[in-house]
C-alpha cells in the first residue's frame, strides 16, 4: 500500500470513529480520532454549550498536521478522523502532505444526524450544536463522498475499493482523438480515469460504454460526473483535456477548478491558440495548478499508434507527465519517443500551430500536383502510380495517403471524382498566416495554401466566373518528372519558411526551442513526417537557416529550372498553381541583393514622411525628402 494519510471527516454523528476503526482493521493501519487531540480547554468550551472558533481549532489542527507529516516521514500510511468542516481547516491538515491525503466525506440531513446524536450517551457534543456545525460546513470538493444511510461495513468497502483504486492518469473529453489517446494510454499499461458529458437523450454513458468496447480499457474508471472523475485520479493529478480549441477549453476548466488541489496538472492536447494557452498557464498558476500546452499531431491513427507530442510549459512540470507522454509517443528511427520538451508556456502550441501551417502547403502543393497531372490527361489510379515512384525520391506521409486517396474506387467511378472540392479548415492555417505576419516573416506558402482554401469554399462562384473566363484548350509542355522536381524545390521552400517562423518566435519569446531536436520528434507520428524531414534533424544541428546549408543550396540550384518551367506552364494554360508559384516567386525575391522596395520607401516617404536610408551612408541615418514639385 503506497503511504497515504485518509483524513474522514464531517460533522459530529456521522460515524466517523466507526467507520474509521472498521477501516483500519480491513486496511491494517493505524486510527487517530482528532477528538483525542483537543487541548483541555476547547473540550471544556464544548462542553458548556459554547462552539469553538477559528483561533480555538488552530493549534488542534496544526497537531493533526504534525501527527500526519510524522507518518509521512516514516513511510507509513494510517486515519485520522475530524470534523474539517471549512475548506481552511482541511488546509491545514494537508499542509506539505497535500499528494499523500485521501478525503473521505461522511453526510446526511440534519434530522438524520440530529436522531443519531440525541441517541448517543456520555459525548460532549450535544446536538443543540449540530446546527452551528452545519451552518458552518463546506462540502469538499475533492472527496469521496459517501452518504451515511448506508452500513458502515457498506462504507468501508467502498472507501477501500475507490482508495485502493485510483488511477494515475486522467482524460477529459471522448472524441476522435481523446478515444485513440485512451486506448494508446492502457495499450502502455497506464491506469486510467475517463470522462466524457452527460447529455441527456444525446451524450449518455459515453465513458462506461467506450470502456465496455475494448478489452485494454478493463481497468478504466468511466465517469460522467466531473467530482468523482477528479477524485478518482491519484494526487498530484495529471488531467489531459481533449475538447475543442477556444471557449470550450475555457469552460472545462472552470467546471474542473473546484476539485483540483494545488499542484495538479492540466494538458491540454487540443489544437489551442498558442496566446490562449499562455493566458491560461499564467491564470492556473495564480491557482497553484500547472498548464501544459501540448501540441498532438497524428490524427485518429496516430493517436492510437503513436502520435508525434510537442508539450510546452514549465519544464519541471513537464517532467512530471514525460513518462506518461513518452510512453505513448511515436518513436523514431533510434527508437526515441517523438515527444519533447519545446519551452515555455504556449511554445508547444506555437510549434503545432506552424506543423500544421506547414502541412496546410504540403497538401496543396500534392493537389496541385494532381491537378498538373490531371491536365497531362492521366487518370487517377496513373497518377497514383506516378506519384507511388515517387517515394523512392521524395516520400512522405502525405503522398502516401494521396496514392491511397487516388486508389479508392466508388462503383466504377474514383470516389475522388465525387468529392466535393471545397476545402475546409479548423484555424491553424489562419492562426499562422496571422503569426508569419505579426512577426514580419515571409511564410508566404502558408498564406498562399490558406487563400487557395478560401478559394475553393466559393464554388457557386466559381462556377458562373467560369463561364466568363475558363479555358479547355490546354497544352501543357510537361512531364511527370519536371513536375516531381518542381514539387521537391516547393517542398523545401516550405520548410525553409516554417522553420524560419518557428525560429524567429522563439528568439523574440526567448522559448530557446532546438531546431534539430524538434526536426526529430517530426520524423514519426506526425502528418508532416517525411524523408526531408529526417534529413532537416542533421541538418539543423550545424545549420539554424536550411538557405545557408551548401547541399540545399545546391539542390535548390539544380531544381530552379523545373519549378520555373511547371509554373510558366501552368500560368500559360490557365491552370491554378498558386503554391508552387509563391515557392519560386519567393526565391526569386530573397536571392535578389537588390529589390524593388526603394520605391515603396520612397513612396512612403512621399505621402507619409516616413524617411528611408541611403545606400551611400552607412551610418544608419534616416532621411526626409520633399519630393512634390514646387
Amino acid at each position: 500500500m503506497k503511504t497515504k494519510i485518509i483524513f474522514i471527516i464531517g460533522v459530529s454523528g456521522v460515524g466517523k470513529s466507526t467507520v474509521a476503526n472498521l477501516l483500519s482493521k480491513k486496511l491494517q493501519v493505524p486510527f487517530f480520532d482528532g477528538d483525542d487531540f483537543h487541548h483541555e480547554k476547547n473540550i471544556k468550551k464544548m462542553a458548556s454549550g459554547t462552539p469553538l472558533n477559528d483561533a480555538d481549532r488552530y493549534d488542534w489542527l496544526q497537531s493533526l498536521n504534525e501527527l500526519a507529516i510524522k507518518h509521512v516521514k516514516a513511510k507509513t500510511s494510517c486515519i485520522i478522523v475530524c470534523s474539517a468542516l471549512k475548506q481552511a481547516y482541511r488546509d491545514i491538515l494537508s499542509h506539505q502532505i497535500e499528494k499523500y491525503s485521501e478525503w473521505v466525506f461522511l453526510h446526511g440531513s440534519f434530522d438524520q444526524i440530529k436522531k443519531r446524536l440525541d441517541n448517543r450517551k456520555n459525548h460532549f457534543m450535544s446536538s443543540e450544536l449540530l446546527k452551528s456545525q452545519f451552518d458552518t460546513l463546506e462540502e469538499p470538493t475533492n472527496a469521496i463522498k459517501i452518504n451515511v444511510e448506508k452500513s458502515p461495513e457498506h462504507i468501508v468497502e467502498i472507501i477501500k475499493n475507490l482508495s485502493n483504486n485510483k488511477s494515475e492518469f486522467g482524460l477529459f473529453g471522448l472524441g476522435v482523438m481523446g478515444k485513440s489517446l485512451s486506448r494508446n494510454l492502457a495499450n502502455n499499461g497506464v491506469k486510467l480515469s475517463l470522462f466524457n458529458r452527460h447529455i441527456a437523450g444525446k451524450e449518455e454513458n459515453i465513458a462506461l460504454n467506450f470502456k465496455k468496447e475494448f478489452p485494454e480499457l478493463a481497468t478504466a474508471l468511466p465517469f460522467d460526473d466531473i467530482a468523482a472523475f477528479v477524485n478518482s485520479i491519484q494526487q498530484p493529478r495529471k488531467i489531459m483535456l481533449m475538447v475543442n480549441a477556444g471557449k470550450t477549453i475555457d469552460l472545462v476548466i472552470e467546471n474542473l477548478l473546484p476539485y483540483l488541489t494545488k499542484g495538479d496538472i492540466l494538458i491540454d492536447g487540443g489544437n489551442s491558440n498558442y496566446n490562449k494557452t499562455k493566458e491560461r498557464h499564467d491564470y492556473l498558476k495564480s491557482k497553484n495548478i500547472y498548464f501544459i500546452g501540448a501540441g498532438v499531431s497524428g490524427g485518429e491513427e496516430g493517436a492510437l499508434r503513436g502520435p508525434s507530442i510537442m508539450p510546452g510549459g514549465n519544464e519541471e512540470t513537464y517532467k512530471k507527465i514525460q513518462p506518461f507522454l513518452e510512453k505513448i509517443a511515436a518513436k523514431d528511427e533510434n527508437k526515441l519517443p517523438c515527444c519533447s520538451y519545446i519551452g515555455p508556456e504556449g511554445s508547444g502550441h506555437f510549434v503545432k500551430m506552424v506543423h500544421n501551417g506547414i502541412e496546410y502547403a504540403e497538401m496543396q502543393l500534392l493537389a496541385e500536383v494532381f491537378t498538373l497531372l490531371k491536365n497531362l490527361g492521366k487518370n487517377p489510379d496513373e497518377i497514383a502510380a506516378i506519384l507511388e515512384s515517387w517515394k523512392a525520391i521524395e516520400n512522405s506521409y502525405l503522398l502516401e495517403i494521396t496514392i491511397d486517396i487516388l486508389r479508392k474506387k466508388d462503383g466504377e467511378d474514383w470516389l475522388i471524382h465525387k468529392i466535393m472540392d471545397k476545402a475546409g479548415n479548423k484555424g491553424t492555417g489562419n492562426w499562422t498566416t496571422i503569426a508569419t505576419a505579426q512577426l514580419g516573416i515571409p511564410s508566404t506558402m502558408v498564406a498562399s495554401s490558406l487563400f487557395a482554401r478560401y478559394i475553393s469554399f466559393f464554388k457557386e462562384e466559381r462556377i458562373t466566373v467560369s463561364t466568363y473566363f475558363n479555358t479547355n484548350d490546354l497544352s501543357l509542355n510537361l512531364n511527370s518528372e519536371e513536375i516531381l522536381k518542381a514539387y521537391q524545390f516547393a517542398r523545401i521552400i516550405n520548410h525553409y519558411q516554417g522553420f524560419k517562423l518557428i525560429k524567429e518566435a522563439s528568439n523574440r519569446n526567448n522559448w530557446n526551442i532546438n531546431l534539430s531536436e524538434l526536426a526529430r520528434i517530426w520524423t514519426n507520428g506526425c502528418i508532416i513526417r517525411s524523408d526531408l524531414m529526417t534529413s532537416l534533424v542533421t541538418t539543423f544541428k550545424t545549420v539554424d537557416n536550411i538557405l545557408h546549408e551548401p547541399e540545399i543550396i545546391e539542390k535548390l540550384q539544380a531544381l530552379k529550372p523545373f519549378i520555373k518551367k511547371v509554373v510558366t506552364e501552368g500560368i500559360v494554360n490557365e491552370v491554378a498553381v498558386p503554391t508552387l508559384t509563391d515557392a519560386i516567386s519567393f526565391l526569386n525575391s530573397f536571392s535578389k541583393a537588390t529589390s524593388s522596395a526603394n520605391i515603396i520607401q520612397a513612396q512612403r516617404d512621399y505621402f507619409g514622411a516616413h524617411t528611408y536610408q541611403r545606400t551611400d551612408d552607412t551610418s544608419g541615418k534616416f532621411y526626409h525628402t520633399h519630393w512634390a514639385k514646387n
